[in-house]
């Protein structure tokens, strides 16, 4: 039990950081971000408030 303690804090201690040192990022592709729900403009939002006052 003390061994498995003793290796869980040696891991901890030094992360392994190889697989981060050799990423490459040339090879990732390009991307256009895109705002999925945009907010409502005002044009958009009157005929709501028209529809509240008429009830």
């Amino acid at each position: 039990m003390l061994l498995l303690i003793a290796a869980i804090a040696n891991m901890s201690d030094k992360p392994d950081l190889t697989e981060i040192m050799s990423f490459d990022k040339t090879k990732l592709k390009k991307t256009e971000t895109r705002e999925k729900n945009p907010l409502p403009t005002k044009e958009g939002m009157c005929p709501l408030s028209e529809k509240q006052d008429g009830i």
